[in-house]
Protein backbone atom coordinates (compact mmCIF):
# COMPACT_ATOMS: atom_id res chain seq x y z
CA UNK A 1 0.00 0.00 0.00
CA UNK A 2 1.09 3.64 -0.98
CA UNK A 3 2.33 5.59 2.10
CA UNK A 4 0.67 8.21 3.44
CA UNK A 5 2.23 11.67 3.20
CA UNK A 6 1.97 15.48 3.64
CA UNK A 7 1.23 16.18 0.01
CA UNK A 8 -1.20 19.04 -0.01
CA UNK A 9 -1.75 20.21 -3.68
CA UNK A 10 -4.94 19.64 -5.37
CA UNK A 11 -3.40 20.31 -8.98
CA UNK A 12 -0.04 20.86 -10.25
CA UNK A 13 -0.07 23.77 -11.84
CA UNK A 14 2.78 25.89 -10.66
CA UNK A 15 6.37 25.05 -9.37
CA UNK A 16 5.19 28.15 -6.41
CA UNK A 17 2.42 26.47 -5.43
CA UNK A 18 4.70 24.35 -3.78
CA UNK A 19 5.60 23.91 0.00
CA UNK A 20 8.52 22.23 1.17
CA UNK A 21 6.97 19.47 2.74
CA UNK A 22 5.29 18.82 -0.82
CA UNK A 23 7.88 18.45 -2.92
CA UNK A 24 9.50 16.00 0.27
CA UNK A 25 6.18 14.02 -0.26
CA UNK A 26 7.02 13.52 -4.02
CA UNK A 27 10.36 12.43 -3.83
CA UNK A 28 9.48 9.93 -0.83
CA UNK A 29 6.49 8.58 -2.59
CA UNK A 30 8.93 8.25 -5.95
CA UNK A 31 11.41 6.58 -3.73
CA UNK A 32 8.88 4.16 -2.11
CA UNK A 33 7.37 3.42 -5.95
CA UNK A 34 10.64 2.72 -7.37
CA UNK A 35 11.13 -0.19 -4.94
CA UNK A 36 7.48 -1.54 -5.50
CA UNK A 37 6.63 -4.89 -6.92
CA UNK A 38 5.07 -3.93 -10.24
CA UNK A 39 1.56 -6.07 -9.75
CA UNK A 40 1.56 -3.84 -6.51
CA UNK A 41 1.70 -0.63 -7.94
CA UNK A 42 -0.45 -1.65 -10.81
CA UNK A 43 -2.95 -1.55 -7.67
CA UNK A 44 -2.84 2.07 -6.70
CA UNK A 45 -4.60 3.48 -9.92
CA UNK A 46 -6.59 0.54 -11.04
CA UNK A 47 -10.08 1.98 -12.14
CA UNK A 48 -8.87 4.97 -12.81
CA UNK A 49 -8.83 7.25 -15.57
CA UNK A 50 -6.21 9.38 -16.67
CA UNK A 51 -6.47 11.60 -19.66
CA UNK A 52 -3.14 13.37 -21.31
CA UNK A 53 -3.65 16.15 -23.42
CA UNK A 54 -1.00 17.49 -25.73
CA UNK A 55 -1.96 20.72 -27.38
CA UNK A 56 1.68 21.00 -28.29
CA UNK A 57 4.29 18.29 -29.65
CA UNK A 58 6.55 15.93 -27.25
CA UNK A 59 7.79 12.73 -27.14
CA UNK A 60 9.39 12.11 -23.42
CA UNK A 61 6.60 13.76 -21.43
CA UNK A 62 3.90 12.18 -23.10
CA UNK A 63 5.07 8.88 -23.31
CA UNK A 64 6.56 9.09 -19.57
CA UNK A 65 2.90 9.94 -18.46
CA UNK A 66 1.20 7.06 -20.36
CA UNK A 67 3.57 4.90 -19.14
CA UNK A 68 3.46 5.89 -15.48
CA UNK A 69 -0.45 5.57 -15.41
CA UNK A 70 -0.31 2.36 -16.82
CA UNK A 71 2.08 0.94 -14.59
CA UNK A 72 0.50 2.21 -12.55
CA UNK A 73 -2.81 0.76 -13.43
CA UNK A 74 -5.06 3.10 -14.98
CA UNK A 75 -6.48 3.19 -18.08
CA UNK A 76 -5.44 6.21 -20.45
CA UNK A 77 -7.26 8.66 -22.96
CA UNK A 78 -6.24 11.28 -24.74
CA UNK A 79 -4.75 13.12 -27.69
CA UNK A 80 -1.21 14.26 -28.97
CA UNK A 81 -2.84 16.52 -31.77
CA UNK A 82 -4.70 19.26 -30.66
CA UNK A 83 -6.47 19.23 -34.20
CA UNK A 84 -8.20 15.84 -33.59
CA UNK A 85 -10.15 16.98 -30.57
CA UNK A 86 -13.17 19.95 -30.94
CA UNK A 87 -10.97 22.36 -30.58
CA UNK A 88 -10.20 22.50 -34.19
CA UNK A 89 -14.31 23.06 -34.96
CA UNK A 90 -13.88 26.35 -32.80
CA UNK A 91 -14.18 24.81 -29.02
CA UNK A 92 -12.37 26.79 -26.16
CA UNK A 93 -10.46 25.36 -23.81
CA UNK A 94 -12.28 25.66 -21.04
CA UNK A 95 -15.17 23.70 -22.73
CA UNK A 96 -12.71 21.09 -23.75
CA UNK A 97 -11.42 20.43 -20.25
CA UNK A 98 -15.23 20.82 -18.87
CA UNK A 99 -16.07 17.86 -20.92
CA UNK A 100 -12.65 15.70 -20.58
CA UNK A 101 -13.24 16.11 -16.69
CA UNK A 102 -16.57 14.48 -16.68
CA UNK A 103 -14.78 11.38 -18.14
CA UNK A 104 -11.22 11.42 -16.76
CA UNK A 105 -9.96 11.40 -13.25
CA UNK A 106 -7.19 12.94 -13.36
CA UNK A 107 -6.32 15.38 -16.49
CA UNK A 108 -2.34 15.98 -17.68
CA UNK A 109 -2.31 18.80 -20.30
CA UNK A 110 0.48 20.42 -22.66
CA UNK A 111 -0.03 23.60 -23.83
CA UNK A 112 1.70 26.26 -25.60
CA UNK A 113 -0.12 29.07 -24.13
CA UNK A 114 1.52 30.44 -20.71
CA UNK A 115 -1.19 30.29 -18.17
CA UNK A 116 -3.10 27.25 -19.86
CA UNK A 117 -2.58 24.90 -17.01
CA UNK A 118 -3.92 27.38 -14.48
CA UNK A 119 -7.10 27.77 -16.38
CA UNK A 120 -7.73 24.63 -17.27
CA UNK A 121 -7.48 23.91 -13.19
CA UNK A 122 -9.90 26.57 -12.47
CA UNK A 123 -12.69 24.77 -14.58
CA UNK A 124 -11.61 21.61 -14.00
CA UNK A 125 -13.71 19.20 -11.53
CA UNK A 126 -10.89 16.73 -11.44
CA UNK A 127 -7.22 17.65 -10.85
CA UNK A 128 -4.58 18.78 -13.45
CA UNK A 129 -1.01 18.08 -14.16
CA UNK A 130 0.73 20.68 -16.03
CA UNK A 131 3.05 19.08 -18.19
CA UNK A 132 4.14 22.48 -19.80
CA UNK A 133 2.73 25.67 -20.16
CA UNK A 134 4.43 27.47 -22.97
CA UNK A 135 7.32 28.96 -22.09
CA UNK A 136 5.64 29.46 -18.29
CA UNK A 137 6.41 26.73 -16.21
CA UNK A 138 7.09 22.53 -16.32
CA UNK A 139 6.88 21.10 -12.36
CA UNK A 140 6.88 17.83 -12.56
CA UNK A 141 9.95 17.88 -14.81
CA UNK A 142 11.80 19.65 -11.82
CA UNK A 143 10.23 17.06 -9.24
CA UNK A 144 12.18 14.33 -11.54
CA UNK A 145 15.00 16.53 -11.52
CA UNK A 146 14.95 17.28 -7.61
CA UNK A 147 14.61 13.33 -7.46
CA UNK A 148 17.71 12.88 -9.44
CA UNK A 149 19.60 15.63 -7.55
CA UNK A 150 18.37 13.71 -4.07
CA UNK A 151 18.77 10.47 -5.01
CA UNK A 152 23.06 11.42 -6.45
CA UNK A 153 23.61 13.50 -3.48
CA UNK A 154 21.60 12.15 -0.91
CA UNK A 155 20.54 15.97 -0.19
CA UNK A 156 19.47 18.81 -1.78
CA UNK A 157 20.56 21.45 0.87
CA UNK A 158 23.75 22.97 0.45
CA UNK A 159 24.24 22.62 -2.84
CA UNK A 160 25.55 24.72 -5.47
CA UNK A 161 23.77 24.35 -9.02
CA UNK A 162 25.01 25.40 -12.13
CA UNK A 163 22.17 26.59 -14.53
CA UNK A 164 22.89 27.73 -18.41
CA UNK A 165 21.81 28.37 -21.86
CA UNK A 166 18.17 29.84 -22.31
CA UNK A 167 16.86 30.29 -18.88
CA UNK A 168 14.45 33.40 -20.34
CA UNK A 169 12.02 31.01 -22.33
CA UNK A 170 13.11 27.61 -20.55
CA UNK A 171 9.69 26.65 -18.86
CA UNK A 172 11.98 23.47 -17.29
CA UNK A 173 14.67 26.26 -15.59
CA UNK A 174 11.79 28.65 -14.66
CA UNK A 175 9.97 25.76 -12.17
CA UNK A 176 13.52 24.75 -11.32
CA UNK A 177 14.74 27.62 -9.82
CA UNK A 178 11.57 28.29 -7.84
CA UNK A 179 11.34 24.97 -6.46
CA UNK A 180 15.18 25.04 -5.15
CA UNK A 181 14.06 28.35 -3.10
CA UNK A 182 12.32 26.05 -1.06
CA UNK A 183 15.80 24.11 -0.10
CA UNK A 184 18.25 25.62 2.87
CA UNK A 185 21.57 27.40 1.76
CA UNK A 186 21.22 26.43 -2.43
CA UNK A 187 23.50 28.97 -4.31
CA UNK A 188 22.53 29.08 -7.98
CA UNK A 189 24.84 30.17 -10.71
CA UNK A 190 23.07 31.42 -13.77
CA UNK A 191 25.00 31.39 -16.80
CA UNK A 192 23.42 32.74 -20.13
CA UNK A 193 23.46 35.35 -23.18
CA UNK A 194 21.64 38.85 -21.56
CA UNK A 195 19.00 38.59 -24.20
CA UNK A 196 18.34 35.08 -22.33
CA UNK A 197 18.51 35.78 -19.01
CA UNK A 198 16.09 34.57 -16.32
CA UNK A 199 13.00 36.65 -16.36
CA UNK A 200 12.79 39.09 -13.31
CA UNK A 201 9.08 37.74 -12.31
CA UNK A 202 10.30 33.80 -11.21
Amino acid sequence: MCPKNNFSLSDVVSASDFSRKDVEAVLSTASWLEKEDIKEKKKILHGFVVATLFFEPSTRTKLSFDTAAQNLGASVIGFADANVSSIKKGESLADTIRVVSDYADIIVMRHYIEGAARLAADVSKRPVINAGDGANQHPTQTLLDLYTINKVFGHIDGLTIGLFGDLRYGRTVHSLVQMLTLFDDVKLKLISPETLSLPDNV
